[in-house]
């Protein structure tokens, strides 16, 4: 008997997941429940998402957080509400941020380790965004998960020319509490300056400006750039053109995560099965 190959078994295992999935969606139909049903983990995802401001990050990370069913650790908001909630670590954090200096990188890593520890979103696995910005941020984040028996799966840059992104940014609109995104022009909400989904205001943050912009982009390349050749070699990094609209990065994405083809194969054989629909 010819041996079996590990691609053969994860598509076993991707289709087994599609059918499980589709069995109880039948179910409910039959027993007249109009909920629509529980989104379900393809598989375990860890990544990081690395990308300039303006780059669809705020974008895309809601769609793979749905997709695998894992957390989006926005590390500025993380670092927000930990002071917020006066943990111990956010304690720590405000005091050092209170005489002006930066919170270390192992404030930054008991942080991310304290959330996927404790918060069941997080189950899964987890979106990074906004961290590590530096090598030894990388190599400390690296040796947490390694204590916990787990690595990284992905680090996924969203390239985009420096010049494309001033009319991105400049036209970008914030849901303070959410982080959704829209754009006056390429995205706008369904009534102006609201949020669809809550009807809250949406606002324009005072840094998104050409001039600021500018600023950030600079930074941003010089702070990524050795972060990036650190994953090169760690043989994770992946780039994305992130100047196709934002459909087309989402496919992009999933051929990364190799979820792409899956699909296609699997929904190929449930529709030979009659399970398509």
């Amino acid at each position: 008997m010819a041996p079996i190959k590990d691609e053969t078994v994860d598509d076993l295992k991707e289709l087994v997941h599609q059918l499980e999935s589709r069995v109880h969606q039948l179910e409910a139909r039959l027993q007249g429940d109009g909920a629509p049903p529980k989104p379900q983990a393809s598989s375990e995802l860890r990544m990081i998402l690395m990308g300039p401001p303006g780059a669809g990050k705020g974008t895309q990370a809601p769609r793979i957080k749905d997709k695998f069913c894992v957390c989006h650790l926005a590390t500025g908001d993380m670092l927000r509400s930990q002071v917020a909630r006066k943990t111990p670590l956010g304690r720590e954090a405000k005091r050092i941020m209170d005489q002006g200096g930066l919170v270390s990188d192992e404030i930054m890593v008991n942080m991310i380790k304290h959330e996927i520890t404790t918060n069941k979103d997080c189950s899964n696995g987890f979106i990074l965004d906004g961290f590590p910005r530096t090598v030894p941020q990388a190599e400390k984040l690296d040796s947490m998960l390694e204590e916990r028996r787990e690595k990284l799966d992905h680090a996924v840059e969203l390239q985009i020319d420096d010049g494309l992104l001033v009319s991105r940014i400049t036209g970008r609109l914030i849901h303070p509490a959410s982080g959704r995104s829209y754009h006056k022009v390429f995205s706008p909400p369904k009534e102006p300056m609201t949020d669809d989904v809550t009807g809250e205001p949406l606002i324009q943050r005072s840094d998104d400006n050409a001039e600021t912009l500018q600023k950030r982009l600079a930074t941003y390349h010089e702070q990524t750039s050795p972060v990036v050749s650190y994953y090169q070699r760690t043989g994770i990094w992946k780039a994305i053109d992130a100047s196709q609209e934002p459909g087309q990065v989402w496919k992009s994405l999933l051929g990364v995560f190799g979820e792409e083809k899956k699909a296609s194969r699997a929904g190929s054989l449930l529709s030979r099965m009659g399970l398509g629909k």
